[in-house]
């Protein structure tokens, strides 16, 4: 969607507290032992704290809250009955419907201690989120976000899964434009007000994606574990992006 009034925005703001505050109430949750269904039991709980709904739920009938993919695992992983062990990789996706406004984010982590490569790929994939974010202003092409996101990847040396994207977003989940996270996007120029998501999703080597069995959780091809951030944001004209779920 674009913005195209205060009213807009405030919706906009508003759901994206809801997924800013949840991810974060998440996030103090994650240590060994715990099971996803329990983070997401959390989740829950937080988005209705804020008046706001699952918005994969809500509009593709996901089977959680949010959603939490572990180690090899890109995606869409399903919460359930999985406990976390030290040194896992695992992301938080919260995407919020609030008022009839949608907003997404999303933020990988280490459990506990160890694992200082997956630390890493952590920290890599949120310096391509900055990088992405840093040339996302209006007059820019659509593809100078996945331009600039696999330039700081690939100098981090790790890959990016580029059959995977950011999107417009406001009204529902996925809107136009797709937003690459590799070069050869659309030329098509940001406009002022527009709403997108930017979410580098990084692997450590592999490249392609292979959808699990159970129809919803996208993993490596190959096995390596992945790494996931996400903002949802708005573009500007002549001065850097509003992110709404900071």
């Amino acid at each position: 969607m674009s913005v195209d009034s205060p009213e807009d925005l405030e919706g906009l703001r508003r759901a994206g507290a809801a997924v800013a505050a949840t991810l974060r109430a998440v996030r103090r949750l994650v240590r060994p032992g715990v099971t996803t269904a329990e983070l997401d039991a959390a989740a829950a709980a937080e988005l209705r704290r804020h008046g706001a709904r699952s918005a994969p739920a809500l509009v593709y009938d996901f089977p959680g809250a949010i959603c939490i993919s572990v180690g090899d695992e890109a995606v869409h992983g399903i919460p359930g009955a999985r406990r976390l062990r030290a040194g896992d990789l695992v992301t938080l996706d919260v995407t919020a419907e609030r008022d009839g406004f949608f907003a997404d984010a999303a933020v990988t982590v280490v459990v506990g201690p160890g694992n200082p490569r997956g630390r890493r790929m952590a920290v890599a994939a949120q310096a391509a989120l900055k990088r992405g974010m840093e040339v996302a202003r209006a007059g820019m092409p659509v593809s100078a976000i996945g331009e600039a996101v696999e330039r700081e990847v690939t100098r981090r040396g790790f890959t990016v899964l580029g059959e995977l994207a950011g999107h417009g977003i406001g009204r529902t989940i996925h809107e136009d434009p797709e937003v690459l996270n590799v070069a050869g996007g659309s030329d098509e120029p940001l406009t002022d007000g527009l709403v997108i998501t930017i979410e580098p999703i990084i692997a450590d080597g592999d490249r392609l994606c292979v959808e699990r069995g159970d129809g919803w959780t996208v993993a490596t091809l190959g096995g390596s574990p992945a790494a996931h951030a996400e903002h949802t944001l708005v573009v500007r004209d002549g001065a850097p992006p509003l992110v709404l779920t900071a």
